[in-house]
């Protein structure tokens, strides 16, 4: 595997390579698809400039990330495309490592039912096969680095690469079972952005079935663990905001980047569902609504803890979707991430019911965004109000994507635990809702 998985790697540097050198790198780096101002390179470079002359980065409106990320590219400037295409490719290993532990894991556990006997007969086409998993890591990093929304997200040197680069090392070091560095890069990531602070849930659901602790609240062994996590994961937040500290003198970084992100104060127009709301919004009702938007991302991290308590990876996975979805400035590079796990899902494709609409809404809304954008900036045939339907039908879209995975995979352990073919108490089929 490590041979495909080598070519794969040197592809997709390749192609971005060549799209670093093409009149088009320019182009993409202006698109307010692929970058916001929370990630944009150019703002990078603005906070650089700044820096250099002694000047605080965050004095004006116009540098909004992280001081780490600053400082980062103060030494790593000249080398700004290597960076980002090693970002790139870190995130592609850490998922296929991850995917492959994962699968592993899954196998186990299925041959232990398999041997007690846990399946009922009519479900054993259910089964996964050695077989039909052996591809799926390759999968994943393929779809990671040859989707066109990371590539574009590269070229244009967006910095959400190296939040998901980020991310992808949590998500290995936690199916791994390294709590330490599970929680550091949970909280790199937190501080980063704010949003992964919801992956805690899942973090905590799968390190504990790990380490054989019951997830019960009467237990002192399950508050023992997350108290431990807890202590290791808010320690490293307290020490990368403190070190940030340090570089700069003093906090006003603080509302500069996460005041940005939590008030929304740039409405320039994205992917995602704040900027044409809170531009047509009276100013009375912003903070009310700002806070509804906002306990959005958050809100639904409870209930799905719940209801997939057992299933924390495919919890992972529902809790990225939520976060790109429902994020202030979300730009193609959070969808991709999410998008790079839908082969580990590939058993569920029998049970999936709109899968065919969705994709063909998702495609056509990514051709139009262009289009649109030039018919209201460049044309004057179109207004706001064409650009924002298109992006609601894409927000849409990604909701249907992401409910029908979570129906195609309850139905699927329904079927596990019930078996394939339900019947009525009057012998009749039964039909499966999911409420």
């Amino acid at each position: 595997m490590a041979a495909p998985l080598t070519l794969l790697l040197i592809l997709a540097v390749t192609i971005r390579a060549a799209l670093y050198r093409s009149s088009l790198a320019d182009l993409i780096a202006e698109r307010v698809e692929v970058v916001s101002p929370l990630t944009a390179w150019k703002r990078v470079v603005e906070g650089l400039a700044l820096l250099d002359l002694g000047v605080s980065p965050y004095a004006g409106d116009v540098f909004h990330e992280t001081p780490l990320i600053i400082y980062l590219f103060h030494f790593l400037v000249d080398y700004a495309e290597i960076t980002f295409m090693l970002a790139d490719v870190i995130t592609a290993v850490a998922l296929y490592l991850a995917v492959k532990d994962y699968n592993k894991q899954v196998f186990r556990k299925q041959k232990y039912a398999l041997e007690a006997e846990r399946y009922p007969l009519d479900c054993l086409e259910l089964i996964r096969s050695p077989k039909e998993m052996y591809y799926i890591p390759l999968k994943v990093a393929m779809f990671y680095l040859l989707n066109p929304f990371t590539i574009l997200s590269c070229v244009a040197k967006s910095t959400c690469g190296l939040n998901n680069a980020v991310i992808a090392l949590f998500i290995l070091t936690t199916i791994k079972g390294n709590v330490l560095l599970s929680a550091i890069f949970l909280s790199l990531a937190t501080y980063q952005s704010i949003y992964p602070l919801t992956l805690c849930a899942p973090a905590l659901l799968y390190l504990t079935q790990r380490q054989y602790i019951p997830v019960n609240f009467r237990r002192f062994s399950f508050w023992w663990f997350v108290a431990q996590y807890a202590f290791m994961y808010l320690g490293s937040l307290f020490v990368m905001i403190c070190l940030s500290f340090f570089l700069l003198g003093s906090w006003d970084y603080l509302p500069s980047v996460y005041g940005f992100i939590l008030s929304v104060p740039d409405l320039t127009p994205n992917i995602g569902l704040f900027w044409y709301f809170f531009a047509e919004m009276f100013e009375h009702f912003r903070l009310f609504f700002l806070c509804v938007f906002q306990i959005n991302i958050f809100f639904y991290t409870i209930p799905l803890s719940i209801k997939l308590k057992e299933h924390p990876v495919f919890l992972i996975f529902m809790q990225l979707a939520v976060i790109s979805i429902f994020k202030s400035y979300p730009t193609v590079g959070d969808i991709a991430l999410y998008l790079a796990f839908l082969p580990v899902w590939s058993h569920l494709h029998r049970f999936l019911r709109n899968i065919f609409l969705v994709s063909c809404v998702l495609l056509a809304c990514s051709a139009l965004f262009p289009v649109l954008w030039h018919l209201w900036i460049y044309a004057g045939s179109a207004n706001s109000n064409f650009y924002y339907a298109i992006t609601l039908l894409f927000n849409v879209a990604q909701i249907l994507l992401v409910s029908d995975y979570f129906y195609a995979f309850l139905r699927r352990e329904h079927h596990l635990s019930y078996g394939l073919y339900l019947k009525r108490k009057d012998g009749s089929e039964a039909t499966l809702v999911l409420k």
